[in-house]
């Protein structure tokens, strides 16, 4: 039953959040990471790793005019990834940061798996929108896969990175907006996804 749901889940977040590892638009670019690799195109990191083996995803985002940007990584359900390190501190929750004009920003961060699906494979998604600053006006309001990984039964024995180990820049707090980004499709379809899983157990 899990397998159903978690199969019907990764179908919709390859229909809501296309899988574009390097992308440009008129408003910016960027190029999406996994453990320090770049993911070409469209390619989706498929590891295979332990509960609690920490991995890196990391976003460097240009933006070619003055706009405030707000991120997330997020996942399916609730639990099923812990954030060590990063821009923000929690799964599904937003952080915000004003970006100058012509100006980049990576946006980094350490995770680590539970054990909720232990033995299953279950994504790891970016979401972001881009608002001018001026205006306030959405510009860009999309999401895509960066990595989904097959969680095995085997617990990590490794130590899993320190706060110091991270540049100071890459793990500055991030700000958080007074209005929530209108993420509406993503946050909908996840809604259902996570309401879909509840209704089958």
């Amino acid at each position: 039953m899990k397998i159903k749901t978690l199969f019907l889940g990764f179908l919709i977040c390859l229909v809501v959040f296309p899988n574009v590892s390097s992308a440009s638009s008129p408003y910016g670019e960027m190029q999406v990471y996994y453990n320090d690799r770049l993911l070409p195109g469209s390619e989706v990191a498929k590891p295979t790793l332990k509960i609690g083996e920490p991995f890196n995803v990391s976003i460097n985002l240009t933006v070619y005019q003055k706009s405030e940007v707000s991120v997330m990584l997020s996942e399916i359900g609730d639990g099923d990834f812990v954030i060590l390190n990063g821009f923000t501190k929690e799964m599904n929750k937003y952080g915000s940061k004003v970006m100058e004009k012509d100006s980049s920003k990576v946006f980094e961060w350490t995770v680590i798996p539970t054990e909720n699906w232990a033995g299953g494979s279950i994504p790891v998604n970016f979401v972001y929108q881009i608002n001018d600053f001026e205006t306030g006006k959405i510009l860009v309001n999309s999401g895509f896969t960066v990595a989904y990984p097959y969680i095995s039964n085997e617990y990590y024995e490794g130590e899993p990175p320190t706060s110091e180990e991270q540049p100071a820049s890459e793990t500055e707090p991030a700000s958080t907006s007074a209005s929530a980004p209108a993420f509406t499709l993503a946050g909908a379809l996840s809604f259902l996804v996570l309401a879909f899983a509840l209704f089958r157990r």
